[in-house]
């Protein structure tokens, strides 16, 4: 129990850090927080709202990971080294792919509204 305790308290620590210092998580925790309610006039049934929902929390997710690996190779060398900057550049390219999966969702989400599907 102990454990768990422990790594909810790091859990907790770690998003309040990354919301403090992070303007682009910042910024996906007001997308999360809009993304909620909206999903409700979006879809009807509740697991279209949970997936409109989801795809929002696993951009956050995949940017808590981006911002770790920068923060690591960071900490490892301030140098210029052209293998941590593709590092880097691979964590940012997860964060892009997630954006335009949840961007696909939510568009389908948004025409089958519309009746355009």
């Amino acid at each position: 129990m102990h454990r768990l305790w422990r790594a909810a308290i790091n859990s907790w620590n770690g998003l309040r850090a990354v919301v403090r210092s992070e303007e682009a998580f910042q910024q996906e925790a007001l997308v999360f927080v809009v993304s909620v309610p909206l999903a409700f006039v979006v879809a009807t049934q509740a697991w279209k709202r949970l997936a409109l929902v989801l795809v929002i929390l696993l951009i956050m997710i995949i940017e808590l990971l981006n911002t770790a690996i920068e923060k690591l190779g960071d900490r490892v060398s301030q140098e210029h080294d052209p293998r941590m900057r593709f590092v880097k550049d691979l964590g940012s390219a997860a964060v892009g792919l997630s954006l335009l999966f949840a961007a696909a969702v939510w568009l389908l989400a948004l025409a089958e509204r519309l009746g355009l599907i």
